[in-house]
């Protein structure tokens, strides 16, 4: 499943040897230009690994305890620039959540036609952040202190998306 397979693969390794939180990267989505050749060649190799990854935790009894999340640090511009790429852009983005009681097929919040603006139950950073911790049994409403002494929240005023659950 292209390079996204093999990582995969140790992360479900590492879950199921009781692991907590596991991260797995792939780079190459700075899209600047040819975006659409890109992604032609990308996102097949991404989804066929995601839904392997996701079948092989269902599989091994793993996805109840498990939440998955398929995200990127933003979103793309909706308009196409020059270079025939799409540029970062914060207003509006999608991820994927997955196991940990997580309802398929569940949509939270919508954009306009042109995926430009938010329109409907907008989700911030911290609500992500909120869930995650819920879903790990973290209270995210309490502060932790840093190395300098300095408090800080764990999800600010972010709720969990029950609506997901």
């Amino acid at each position: 499943y292209g390079p996204l397979g093999e990582p995969l693969l140790l992360a479900r390794r590492l879950v199921a040897a009781g692991v907590r939180f596991v991260t797995v990267g792939l780079g190459g989505w700075d899209t600047h230009r040819d975006n659409f050749t890109t992604l032609e060649k990308q996102l097949p190799q991404v989804d066929r690994a995601y839904a392997a990854f996701v079948s092989d935790l269902a599989d091994r009894g793993l996805l109840k305890r498990t939440l998955v999340v398929m995200t990127g640090e933003f979103g793309r511009t909706p308009q196409v620039n020059g270079n025939g790429g799409r540029d970062h852009y914060a207003k509006a983005f999608s991820l994927a959540l997955a196991g940990a009681g997580v309802r398929g097929g569940a949509v939270v919040g919508r954009t306009d036609r042109h995926a430009a603006e938010v329109t409907e139950r907008p989700v911030g950073a911290s609500d992500l952040a909120a869930t995650i911790y819920d879903r790990l049994g973290v209270d995210h409403t309490q502060s932790v202190e840093s190395p300098e002494g300095v408090r800080v929240a764990l999800a600010r005023d972010g709720k969990p998306l029950r609506e997901l659950f």
